[in-house]
């Protein structure tokens, strides 16, 4: 039976999500586990060298993913995404193989670390565009957003359960057997992409003439110069500024500082988390909201709203409402922007569009992650998040005032 059969009919009478979708889901599933795990062995790893090894480890991941992120959504729209993502996830298996072998004769060495850290930032930077457009490729018209939030969902849940899987996997058997994991996910991954891929191209027109900086760079001025698509990254780079820092950051300082206990902060975040997860499951099941553009407004000014009741929470039970009310306003932003923005960028620029958005998520956290530090160092953590989220404010009053954002549908783009 092919692997891109699809259902002919919904049973609820709604256009179906299709089946090759679900496929492809699967193993998104299975190698995001495998990552988390490796992420996690090798952070652990770098520890014993002291914070600053591991922090230059993690460094060596996201600087190259960000200088390339552009060239690699570049090479997907010209030389197609699923080759680029079959060449990638071989690529990483090869590496990760080469790491549990090193590993088994040389023990875990610093220059190793970095060398696969290296090798991971690249290969993210040409993968991660390609990826980020495969709903979009896999699905058309209404059941996008739907898509896209049944992505979300299987994202935080390897995000809740690799890391936990990586430490029982490194306690038990090593790094090396992580290692070795990790390549069998990535081959399954690849193998999954080699039956899904269409037998023929999809007839699209082809890809602008010009160099490789220029093709690079037009992702952007397509991104800057669509009235939707310019505002909708505006607000994707506000929140990844000021509202992703409140859970890897700003949750535990402020728990430090108010002498709460480091469960309570896990909780405080794992609130967040299940709030997002939950959105994303309603949208999934039931649909996106018509206007996702004042939806994506309304849902960063509730987060904004949330971030400042953890500022004054100066209990535990207020805190975790308002963790929750963050959660439920992240998830809301993240199950409307997204699917406006890959439905709204055009087809001959889905791989490029995809690298601006994944630009727009990492360059301000280089910026802020130390900005919220010091002045959580110079005033408290509760000064840091009451910036968040007068920042956040601000940015969702911009957004419901778009003209653009407000009319915006999930209309596909040509």
């Amino acid at each position: 039976m092919s692997l891109s059969s699809e259902p002919a009919v919904a049973e609820s009478g709604r256009e179906p999500i299709p089946r090759r979708y679900w496929i492809w889901l699967g193993g998104v599933t299975l190698s995001l586990l495998g990552s988390q795990m490796m992420a996690f062995g090798m952070t652990w790893a770098a520890a014993a060298w002291g914070g600053a090894f591991a922090g230059a480890v993690l460094t060596a991941v996201n600087l190259p993913r960000v200088a390339l992120l552009l060239f690699g959504g570049a090479l997907a729209d010209r030389v197609g995404a699923w080759r680029v993502m079959i060449t990638s996830d071989f690529a990483m298996a090869g590496a990760a193989l080469v790491l549990g072998g090193a590993v088994l004769v040389l023990g875990v060495q610093p220059y190793l670390l970095l060398a696969i850290a290296l090798v991971i930032g690249v290969v993210d930077a040409f993968y991660l565009p390609s990826s980020g457009s495969m709903p979009r490729r896999l699905v058309t018209g209404e059941p996008l957003a739907r898509a896209m939030s049944a992505r979300q969902v299987v994202g935080q849940l390897a995000t809740f359960a690799g890391p936990s899987a990586g430490g029982l996997l490194v306690a038990t058997a090593g790094l090396a057997t992580v290692a070795f994991v990790n390549a069998g996910t990535y081959v399954v991954m690849a193998a999954i992409l080699v039956g899904l891929r269409p037998r023929s191209a999809p007839a699209t027109p082809p890809p602008p003439a010009g160099g490789g900086v220029r093709s690079a760079v037009d992702g952007l001025r397509v991104a800057w110069s669509d009235p939707v698509l310019r505002p909708a990254l505006g607000l994707i780079a506000a929140t990844a500024a000021f509202l992703l820092p409140v859970s890897g950051l700003l949750i535990p300082l402020l728990a430090t500082e108010r002498g709460w206990n480091a469960d309570l902060g896990g909780i405080l975040a794992g609130t967040i988390a299940l709030g997002i997860v939950a959105v994303a499951v309603t949208v999934t099941a039931a649909g996106a909201i018509r206007r996702p553009g004042l939806a994506a407004a309304g849902g960063l000014a509730l987060a904004a709203a949330g971030v400042l009741g953890l500022a004054l929470a100066s209990v535990a039970a207020a805190a975790i409402t308002a963790a929750a009310v963050v959660g439920i306003g992240s998830g809301l932003f993240t199950a409307h922007v997204g699917p406006l923005i890959l439905g709204g960028a055009p087809s001959t620029h889905l791989a490029r569009v995809q690298s601006v958005l994944v630009l727009a998520q990492s360059l301000p956290l280089l910026l802020t992650n130390n900005a919220l530090g010091s002045v959580s160092d110079l005033f408290d953590a509760d000064v840091a998040l009451t910036v968040c989220a007068a920042f956040l404010l601000v940015a969702a009053a911009l957004g419901a005032r778009s003209p653009a954002l407000r009319g915006a549908t999930l209309a596909i783009a040509r």
